[in-house]
């Protein structure tokens, strides 16, 4: 009887490994920016726009990116299946993203307005600005007897000038930077300049801000009767003022200030700017961070106190001079000619005292000089010319000290000088010049004025004025050479 066959045994087929479920979020994010960017191109989104959105909504991204990688893992657990990670290339994208964003984060919080101004960029200089477009307007309206007006102008200059009438008068010269005519359009009628009477003050706004974070320029022309007194403040643009009987205050930043034919008070408070003033009958004060400052022709005082980066110049000044800084504090009497001051050196003439001056690190020439003197320097020469003597006080430190006097003048004298020598041209006086110390004291004519000069590592010369003449004067033709001595042995 034959053997039953046996079926061979069954195998069990091999359970596949879990599969790998590809991500969506890649391709999701790829086509969104792809739509938005093609938007940008066929001009129905702004690039600006586009910009502002990215600075500030970029970490949607991440949360879109997080809600779909989310789900994706969700899906695969209920299937069995794998998600893929990251990757080194996913991981990478995301860096990127979180750098550019924090970037374009902290440019959208700069004001690209201001700093346009600042560096002198016109808005047509750079496309990406957006194109300009301009608009003109007009206000009139009665000004109030005895009442002053105060403008305010974030970005744009101010000219104020006298009406012919008892109005004020306002030309408006508007630059609008956007991507098209509809958007210049709203942005203009946002920013209209207003006029409000409140008390004795009229105020005239610009609204440069009524367009939100869009700066519009807008160049005012005003005029207005001349008795008003004025106070502007503006943070860009330049700023004149013209024939007024008030006073003018001005605030401004980053722009140049005048004013002329003014017989109120003028007062300036700047911000890295510069002012020239002129023909002022009362007093001018200045505070703040200047540039260059000029005024000239001044009846009243003149109060300068704050940090001057570049120049100041003085000319005709009737009162008192108050000039106040960090390396300089000085006082005058009365300027009847000019003076030049920079970083390095100071120089007037014509000047009446008392002359108080105390600076480091200049070279001071004054010449004119009448009245008292008290002047401290270091690090600079000194270079005096009295035309009439007062009580005198100088002190030095490390450089020359040249002193001219009126050759038939009366003083009494005490100078030292410590490591330098002492030269006179009175004979009156008696020198001494030793090592290290060298004294000049004594009285000429009948006495008079008590002169202290004290150096320290200087020279003191006191002379004549003639003397200081003759030395101005064009040099003698040089005489021919003589020979050569033999040089003498010196020890190194």
């Amino acid at each position: 009887m034959a053997s039953p066959v046996q079926a061979p045994p069954s195998q069990i087929p091999p359970i596949p490994p879990p599969r790998h479920r590809r991500s969506l979020s890649g391709p999701i994010i790829l086509i969104s920016i792809g739509i938005v960017f093609l938007l940008g191109t066929m001009g129905y989104l702004s690039w600006s726009r586009l910009g502002h959105w990215f600075a500030h909504y970029w970490p949607v991204i991440l949360i879109l990116a997080g809600v779909i990688k989310l789900i994706e893992y969700q899906a695969a657990q209920r299937q069995g299946v794998r998600t893929s990670g990251l990757g080194a290339g996913g991981i990478f994208l995301i860096i990127m993203l979180i750098v550019f964003g924090l970037i374009a984060t902290q440019m959208s919080r700069v004001d690209w307005g201001e700093l346009r101004d600042q560096i002198k960029i016109d808005d047509s200089d750079f496309t990406w600005f957006g194109e300009k477009f301009t608009y003109e307007d007009q206000l009139a309206q009665d000004f109030p007897t005895g009442a002053s007006l105060h403008v305010v102008d974030t970005r744009g200059a101010v000219n104020v000038s006298t009406s012919t009438d008892n109005q004020i008068h306002v030309s408006v010269h508007k630059r609008i930077t956007a991507e098209n005519q509809s958007d210049a359009d709203k942005y203009n009628g946002g920013t209209k300049p207003q006029i409000t009477v409140s008390g004795n003050t009229v105020t005239l706004n610009a609204n440069n801000q009524g367009a939100g974070d869009h700066n519009v320029a807008e160049d005012l022309d005003i005029s207005l009767p001349r008795k008003a007194a004025v106070d502007i403040s503006t943070r860009s643009g330049d700023v004149s003022v013209l024939g007024r009987d008030g006073d003018v205050q001005i605030s401004a930043q980053h722009n140049e200030v005048s004013t002329s034919d003014i017989n109120g008070k003028v007062s300036l408070s700047l911000d890295h700017s510069s002012a020239r003033i002129s023909q002022v009958s009362s007093d001018v004060s200045i505070e703040g961070r200047a540039n260059e400052v000029s005024l000239e022709d001044i009846k009243g005082a003149v109060h300068l106190d704050g940090e001057f980066m570049e120049s100041v110049k003085l000319e005709k000044i009737g009162q008192a001079v108050i000039f106040k800084s960090s390396r300089t504090d000085m006082q005058l009497g009365r300027l009847d000619g000019d003076l030049n001051l920079d970083s390095g050196d100071l120089q007037a003439n014509n000047v009446a005292g008392p002359v108080r001056l105390t600076t480091r690190s200049k070279d001071i020439r004054l010449t004119g000089v009448s009245g008292d003197v008290r002047l401290q320097d270091e690090n600079g020469s000194v270079e005096l010319t009295m035309s009439k003597l007062g009580s005198m006080q100088v002190d030095n430190r490390r450089g020359d000290i040249h002193l001219y006097v009126p050759d038939k003048a009366s003083f009494q004298l005490d100078a030292r000088a410590r490591g330098g020598d002492v030269e006179t041209d009175f004979n009156d006086l008696k020198v001494e010049n030793a090592n290290d110390l060298a004294t000049a004291s004594g009285t000429v004519g009948p006495g008079g004025p008590h002169l202290i000069i004290n150096n320290d590592h200087g020279t003191i010369e006191i002379r004549k004025a003639s003397s200081a003449a003759e030395e101005s004067e064009p040099p003698a033709p040089p005489k021919p050479a003589r020979a050569p001595s033999a040089p003498k042995v010196t020890e190194n």
